[in-house]
């Protein structure tokens, strides 16, 4: 398989059939822009195809996973049917193309992740979390409803109650809470983090490879059971997307202060 083509990921072959990928815009602490959006929804068709590998481990370069979508994406698709459009079937095929790869993807959380970087990190089927994860859902900051993958996985993860307190309030978590509620598989120090998902990687590329896809693909039909609530997610926010709140949620960001979002004057 020849990845050379992809240009914001970056591809390690390691031994026993594990492929290192790494999300690489560091000098924006790997924020998806439209070119990296695309690519993270589609380079699970490519190593589906892929016979050399086995496991998958992402990660982000530098001191982020990825700090969420890039602010001239947004702009963008305020009040573009177009743009918009395309988000919503790439942010579909991010989660779906996740849980229809049949081999296991670990995720080590290096540091900041949100919005689509987030989307990322926690639909793969093993998530390890630095001690120095931060992490937030952030869509409500922005003023659009929680999309990308958070409605389909997180009440699975570590419950409804905790799931509406920090997807309705976007309140940051760290690796430490974050395992403790169950929203990642393991929390480590982060001079472990790629160590630890070495150690997984290896364990379940040298374990029965059969049993490995079909236990994968039989818990995933919990997250298959979902799929029309996180359509609806991703189709409300995407209304989102034609409203006041968003342009506010945006300056608010960009020039860091508490946003005083239309909708409620």
């Amino acid at each position: 398989m020849d990845y050379s083509a992809y240009q914001h990921l970056v591809f390690e072959r390691k031994d026993d059939g594990i492929l290192q990928i790494t999300i690489n815009r560091p000098e924006v602490l790997n924020a998806t822009n439209s070119r990296l959006h695309w690519e993270l929804s589609h380079v699970w068709l490519d190593i589906a195809q892929d016979d050399a590998t086995r496991v998958v481990v992402i990660t982000g370069a530098g001191r982020a996973f990825s700090a969420g979508g890039d602010l001239e994406m947004i702009e963008a698709m305020a009040g573009d049917p177009a743009n918009v459009g395309k988000a919503f079937k790439e942010a579909g095929d991010i989660v779906y193309n996740m849980i229809n790869l049949d081999k296991p993807i670990i995720s080590a959380i290096n540091g900041v992740a949100v919005g689509a970087g987030l989307a990322v990190a926690f639909m793969a089927d093993i998530s390890i979390a630095s001690e120095a994860m931060r992490i937030t859902d952030g869509h409500l900051r922005l003023g659009v409803a929680a999309g990308d993958h958070a409605v389909i996985i997180w009440p699975l993860l570590c419950g409804m109650a905790k799931a509406k307190y920090y997807l309705l309030t976007a309140d940051f978590i760290d690796g430490k809470e974050a395992e403790r509620i169950g929203l990642v598989s393991l929390c480590v120090p982060a001079d472990k983090l790629m160590d630890k998902a070495m150690e997984v990687a290896i364990k379940l590329a040298r374990g029965p490879q059969d049993a490995v896809k079909f236990t994968k693909r039989a818990l995933n039909n919990w997250l298959r059971v979902a799929a029309p609530a996180f359509d609806a997610s991703l189709a409300m926010e995407m209304l989102n997307f034609f409203g006041a709140d968003l342009k506010e949620g945006v300056s608010a960001i960009q020039e860091k202060r508490a946003p005083k979002f239309p909708s409620t004057t």
